[in-house]
């Protein structure tokens, strides 16, 4: 999972990129401090895996993780090319969704580049630059499908007719995920890799003074605007995430408690990034590795088994599955097949999240 970070210059993208990925990208008080994307790889937080590593004293243990890229803050008219504009959307096409930082604090030592702070105007900014862009994408796929079109052919007519509908509603200022539209318009859709098409979480970057105070009137405002467009929102304050990231482990949930926070905002954006996408994970568990994997909502055995090989997809015979919860009830995998409570399923079995697998398969 590629997930792109994006939002005005000087929103704190890049602060708030250090502190989830501590990969140490360059982070300025002036705009376009980034040009080149940073791209960072980060665990996911689990609790579970911690569960069974100290059940199982694992050779291994790995999370899953998620792929964060830090792209450049973009500014009104970037769909016309205005400060590096282009380069920075061609990025953003690279990724399966978009994390929006949006400044919602005030602070007169920290540049604002439009000189003052109004997270509903930052916000739109950006997404009309981004409709603007596709609206081009989708202008030059309606000058090619109507020369085809000549042909007579009934499916260029129903994708013609589909794409005027598409670019009315983005001309309207709406973003081309909010079409009403079936699943084969779906599938038409889908090629022009378009950015208003991807889904996106707000990131509300708050101060510290606002921690455990409630959401502020910007907060409020921002969150507004995503549920308007169905999207997801979530608020962190960027500079004590940077604050959390320099900490030993043990020392960080000390600091959360003391700081009067149940999570840490990484926390709270890696759940919302899982629901945004739809996506759960299963576990697997042994003397050797202790893992998580993350799948698509829905998907079935064997695909699942297919995220680990395959080899495993190919030949799947059965899953053996134990829920997590059960599991640390019960305290052993031997426990729970003598209270019968280790299922056995086959190739129609959805698989559920905290599910505890082990495949069996021949190839």
């Amino acid at each position: 999972m590629k997930l792109g970070v994006i939002g005005l210059p000087n929103v704190g993208k890049s602060t708030l990129f250090n502190a989830i990925t501590q990969a140490g990208a360059q982070a300025a008080n002036y705009p376009f401090c980034t040009i080149e994307p940073n791209v960072g790889i980060v665990a996911v937080p689990d609790k579970r895996l911690d569960v069974l590593a100290k059940m199982y004293s694992p050779e291994k243990y790995t999370p899953t993780t998620i792929e964060f890229v830090d792209i450049a803050g973009l500014v009104r008219g970037a769909s016309r090319g205005e400060g590096l504009g282009n380069k920075f959307l061609s990025h953003i096409r690279e990724v399966d969704a978009i994390v929006h930082v949006v400044r919602c604090f005030d602070d007169a030592n920290v540049v604002h580049v439009d000189g003052s702070i109004d997270p509903v105007r930052d916000a739109e900014t950006i997404g009309l630059e981004l409709i603007f862009a596709d609206m081009e994408a989708v202008e030059k796929r309606i000058d090619r499908v109507q020369k085809l079109q000549k042909s007579g052919d009934k499916k260029l007519l129903l994708e013609l007719a589909l794409l005027n509908r598409l670019y009315a509603h983005l001309e309207s200022g709406k973003p081309a995920r909010t079409l009403d539209c079936d699943e084969d318009e779906k599938a038409l859709i889908y090629p022009l890799f378009l950015l208003t098409n991807k889904p996106v979480i707000y990131v509300a970057n708050i101060s510290e003074n606002d921690i455990g105070n409630g959401e502020n009137d910007y907060v409020k405002r921002l969150y507004a605007v995503a549920a308007a467009e169905g999207a997801e929102a979530t608020c962190c304050c960027a500079k004590l995430e940077e604050e959390i990231s320099e900490l030993a482990p043990d020392e960080k949930q000390t600091f959360l408690t003391e700081m009067g926070i149940e999570q840490s905002g990484l926390d709270r954006l890696v759940q919302a990034c899982y629901r945004l996408l739809g996506l759960i994970s299963f576990l697997t568990a042994g003397p050797k590795e202790v893992r998580a994997w993350t799948i698509v909502k829905g998907s079935k055995a064997p695909q699942a088994a297919g995220k680990i090989h395959t080899d495993f997809e190919k030949g799947f015979i059965r899953a053996e599955i134990v829920p997590f919860d059960t599991l640390v009830t019960l305290g052993s995998m031997t426990a729970c097949k003598e209270k019968g409570l280790v299922r056995s399923e086959g190739k129609d079995y959805v698989m559920q999240d905290g599910d505890v697998t082990l495949f069996r398969f021949n190839v």
